[in-house]
């Protein structure tokens, strides 16, 4: 490999730690490669709303002067990442996707964010997202909608849209994500990339801001499963700020990432999660998938989780009733925007509250936050919330029979490939309806991931393979993932994000 900054762009994240640790190069160059290719076509994506390009290219001088004394560093010490706008982060803007929190510096860095930076990866920038993590399209963002890469007309699927597309556009290797009912795996999915949610508690979510606290679960987004692998074991850990933090090591998934053998493995089909709804593109692609883990050595079963038909229902109401409940602090009162509501010389703080809310807020949000309200109210409560966390331990027990049955399961990720801009979005019910595959993992805690499948007979657009595992088993999810990984890539003579269209060649 040259080092030329397109082949420094298209490197996998493994590839350039070892290019580092050879001394072939440095990471300025590589942090610089990266922040090059964003000027060329991020204008194009949308996929920053903050580029760090000074602090990043500190960063990478100060690992490239330890490499050079001989001091010990993490393996992937000096390769760039991107973070997800919702982890907290001293020195960088941090907005939700909202205006209620525009401008606003954390004094804080995310645990996952500190990590990062003590494992010596230079932090690229802030990642576009659906503001509050609400949505399944990235277009929910106050500064505008990210694009996906292999159609710009199209979205990148969200609330992750930005850190799924900034990896499939080569402006990062590497990028955070967060997944509470499937933001991290539906836009892997959509854009050709790779994308795991670790057991809920694997991944401290001290720093993160709050969506729905009893399902969101920070995660790692690369282009391969291995780089998925290295950086997820950069994030998990106990963390003693979290109280939900689960205090084991980390799961094998690196040494699983590279063993990748599935032989004698029970791979479950979840009949729910197949069939009816789903394109026929996707479809194809999952059954073709399938024979390839077949040929590797697996063995098909099929299991039926038949409360799964509810887990939308159910999510749909404990998440607006726990997003109500953790936004409530966003009263103009302590940090974030402050709007004075027009026509009274004296407010009162509901009424600086009210005016503040309604202008800081876009319309998904409001709509969640009058949901869960609502859900939570006297008289409703055990009607709706109440009832909703009795079907999420239903799933949850399907999930403990299938897994007495598979070793891992195995569906769709999405039920269609990319969607146009626009063509949802008023229409919540059509939105809410792309996450039916991913769901289920969230409400029950456990780990999951999505890879790519190939591309859509119909649209030529990305197909998406999730895979779910027992909780704390998320090493399966790597050796499934990466024997599948590399079948596929066997199949396709390289990576199917070579298929992507040249960004640089549209005039960028």
């Amino acid at each position: 490999m040259t080092n030329t900054t397109t082949d420094l762009t298209r490197a996998t994240a493994a590839q350039l730690a070892d290019l580092l640790a050879a001394g072939q190069v440095s990471s300025v160059e590589v942090t610089q490669a990266h922040l090059d290719r964003t000027t060329a076509v991020d204008e194009q994506v949308h996929a920053y709303l903050h580029v760090a390009g000074q602090s990043a290219l500190a960063e990478a001088a100060e690992i490239d002067r330890r490499r050079a004394a001989g001091e010990p560093l993490h393996r992937l010490a000096g390769v760039p990442i991107a973070v997800k706008d919702v982890m907290t982060t001293v020195g960088m803007p941090t907005t939700c996707g909202s205006k209620m929190l525009e401008g606003w510096i954390p004094p804080y860095d995310a645990t996952v964010v500190a990590q990062i930076k003590a494992a010596g990866l230079p932090i690229l920038g802030k990642v576009n997202m659906d503001e509050f993590a609400m949505g399944s399209s990235t277009e929910h963002s106050a500064y505008g909608p990210t694009r996906n890469p292999w159609d710009l007309e199209r979205i990148p699927g969200g609330s992750g849209g930005g850190s799924s597309a900034v990896v499939a556009s080569f402006q990062a290797p590497l990028a955070t994500g967060t997944d509470t009912g499937g933001s991290i795996r539906q836009p892997a999915a959509v854009t050709g990339s790779v994308g795991t949610k670790p057991t809920y508690g694997g991944v401290s979510r001290y720093g993160l801001v709050a969506l729905a606290s009893s399902l969101d679960q920070a995660g790692p987004c690369a282009r391969t499963v291995l780089d998925t692998a290295l950086l997820h074991e950069v994030m998990g850990g106990h963390d003693p700020r979290d109280s939900t933090s689960i205090d084991a090591p980390v799961p094998a998934v690196v040494e699983a990432a590279q063993r990748a053998d599935i032989k004698g493995m029970k791979i479950g089909i979840v009949k729910e999660l197949t069939g009816e709804g789903y394109q026929a593109g996707v479809s194809a692609r999952f059954e073709e998938s399938l024979q390839l883990l077949v040929d590797a050595g697996a063995e098909i079963v099929e299991v039926s989780c038949p409360n799964f038909r509810y887990a939308l229902a159910a999510y749909y109401l404990i998440l607006p009733s726990e997003a109500s409940s953790n936004l409530a602090k966003f009263d103009a009162m302590r940090y974030g925007l402050r709007v004075p509501p027009t026509g009274i010389d004296h407010p009162s703080a509901e009424q600086v509250m009210a005016a503040s809310r309604d202008a800081g807020f876009g319309d998904e949000v409001k709509r969640r936050i009058i949901l869960g309200t609502y859900a939570l109210s006297s008289g409703y409560y055990d009607a709706y919330y109440g009832t909703a966390q009795k079907v999420r331990r239903l799933i949850a027990n399907d999930f403990d029979r299938a897994f007495e049955t598979a070793d891992v399961l195995v569906s769709p990720t999405a039920p269609t490939t990319a969607f146009r801009l626009g063509e949802q979005l008023d229409d919540p019910m059509a939105m809410y309806l792309n996450d039916v595959a991913t769901i289920p993992a969230n409400l029950a805690g456990v780990p999951g991931m999505s890879l790519p499948s190939g591309l859509a007979d119909e649209d030529g657009l990305p197909t998406g393979l999730q895979i779910l595992a027992p909780a704390m088993q998320d090493q399966s999810l790597y050796s499934v993932g990466a024997a599948l990984e590399a079948a596929l890539t066997d199949r396709w003579g390289g990576p199917l994000l070579d298929r992507a269209p040249d960004l640089t060649a549209k005039g960028a």
